[in-house]
């Protein structure tokens, strides 16, 4: 089995993954991860010699992208107190905290190599804690905060990866510059991100075609990404602030191709790589054990150790933070938006991935001076030991944990936001068509005709939403509506065969016959 072999399977894992998730209730996170760890034992599995410096500029975009895609610059703007506690205190408490642990363990090891390790297994990852969010019915503003730590928190790691990396490097610090750094990378970043959303949306606008429109989305991050990193930005940082832009951009003018194209395009482009980068992380394992040899047992204290430091400082942060956010919501006689449930499975969504695995293995192995890169087989054992223990144990033991404190959405009040939802759609439908048949004076007949299909349509839509007679008149229609449905999928499909069937016969260009069989499918819809 060769490279390219062994990336092809874990890809078709990734999409077996997907219905096994479902049936036996276990993120699809979490069983990349165990078909990773197994491939990577085996004998005769070849390893996959992706450099390091590579993961995170090809795997990282495009899962930003369609992450932040999901949520909105409004959803941030409400959730911001609570997401910037997490995406900078929290992760510089954890680096902080996990530096000392460390350091203590490992006494002879720089400390900013310490501090190098605190910093790449700060952060949760956003695939991993999104997608088991989203499965689980949690509340809405639980997976959008959730959602916006993963977005931010690297951004902050990250940086101060790169600083105490440096500081190991070239043996020198300084926190003026570090901060200076910080807040160059930040500003960069949003600049690159504004810049290259508003100039997506406007090229998006004046493409027209969904499919040129989708192939630009998918350029756009990496492009973000490539540019604010060689700006000395955070590209992270660029790649979600243009995704919030262009999400929110497109909204006004994108057609339902557009639309329709483009989700389903996403949904591939994240199904196929956030399976192969748990895949990855998984794989990565025998290099990890090749790099400590015989040593591992050795390590086994400090990783647990640090594993500890990770999983506690996160539950004494959340619950810190709600305590003192309870008292001031009191103070000020508002609702209290979270509760003390919500916080513990908060706490257990806490879970490292791939920017945690990209960043262990992109430390140098080697320093300015020629000299080993101080405690980089330490740092590499226990960042995995940090990335298996919250994927494999907290992953899998989340839906108990839900459960267990009986977090779960509104869906009562979700579904009364639906319906008035579509009782605003439907009555903005209506008050144009009566516009349009004063503009236009249609007939009598037709313009009721024409009313009658829109209230049908949306009691076919969404029954509890439609008024009693569009209810009973939906009901009344359904056998029929079916029954020529399916006559005409019937006949449709016999002129599809037809088509396929002209696309055999010599001198028939292909490319007419394929454009006819789009528009019969085109008007299956």
């Amino acid at each position: 089995m060769d490279q390219l072999v062994l990336m092809f399977v874990i890809l078709f894992a990734a999409i077996l993954a997907e219905p096994l998730a479902k049936r036996v209730g276990v993120a699809s996170a979490v069983l990349m991860t165990v078909f990773g760890c197994v491939v990577a034992l085996l004998p005769f599995a070849p390893r996959i010699n992706i450099p390091p410096d590579l993961i995170l500029p090809l795997v990282l975009p495009p899962l930003l992208y369609a992450a932040a895609r999901r949520t909105s610059w409004r959803q941030f703007a409400e959730n911001w107190g609570p997401i910037a506690l997490r995406a900078v205190g929290l992760v510089i408490a954890t680096a902080v905290a996990v530096a000392a642990v460390f350091h203590a363990w490992y006494p002879g090891l720089p400390i900013a190599a310490a501090i190098a390790l605190g910093a790449l297994v700060a952060p949760p990852d956003p695939v991993a804690a999104t997608a088991l969010a989203g499965s689980l019915g949690l509340p809405r503003r639980l997976v959008v905060v959730l959602g916006g730590e993963g977005l931010f928190n690297d951004v902050t790691a990250i940086v101060i990866y790169g600083v105490a990396i440096q500081a190991v490097m070239t043996g020198r610090f300084s926190t003026p510059s570090a901060a200076a750094e910080f807040a160059v990378s930040a500003v960069v970043a949003v600049i690159v991100g504004l810049l290259l959303g508003w100039a997506g949306s406007r090229l998006t606008n004046y493409l027209g075609e969904a499919t040129w429109q989708v192939a630009l989305s998918l350029l756009l991050p990496f492009a973000a990404y490539g540019l604010a990193e060689a700006w000395h930005g955070s590209g992270v940082l660029a790649v979600v602030v243009c995704a919030l832009y262009l999400t929110d951009a497109v909204t006004e003018f994108s057609d339902p191709d557009y639309r329709l194209v483009g989700e389903s395009f996403w949904d591939i482009i994240e199904m196929l790589l956030s399976g192969f980068a748990f895949g990855l992380i998984g794989l990565e394992l025998g290099v990890v054990l090749e790099a400590t040899g015989d040593r591992w047992p050795t390590m086994l204290g400090g990783a647990a150790a640090v594993v500890a430091v990770v999983v506690g400082l996160r539950l004494i942060w959340l619950m810190t933070t709600w305590a003192i956010g309870r008292s001031w919501w009191r103070r000020v006689d508002a609702d209290e938006p979270y509760t003390w449930r919500e916080t513990i499975v908060t706490w257990w969504a806490g879970m490292r991935g791939v920017a945690t695995v990209a960043l262990a293995l992109a430390i140098p192995l080697l320093t300015d001076d020629g000299a080993d890169f101080p405690g980089r087989t330490e740092i590499l054992f226990t960042a995995f030991a940090v990335v298996l223990f919250t994927l494999l144990l907290q992953g899998p033991t989340l839906p108990f944990v839900v459960r267990l404190t009986g977090v779960h959405a509104d869906t009562k009040l979700e579904r009364e936001l639906e319906r008035k939802l579509w009782e605003r759609v439907i009555k903005a439908e209506l008050a144009r068509l009566k516009e349009i048949a004063v503009e236009q004076n249609l007939p009598d007949d037709v313009y009721e005709r024409l009313r009658d299909g829109f209230r049908q349509r949306m009691a076919r839509a969404d029954p509890q939403a439609a008024d009693v007679d569009a209810q009973s008149e939906a009901a009344r229609n359904a056998k029929l509506a079916k029954k020529l449905r399916d006559i005409r999928e019937d006949v449709l499909e016999a002129g599809r065969r037809e088509a396929m069937n002209a696309r055999r016969e010599p001198g028939m260009p292909i490319d007419l016959v394929d454009r006819v069989t789009r528009r019969l499918d085109l008007g299956r819809r």
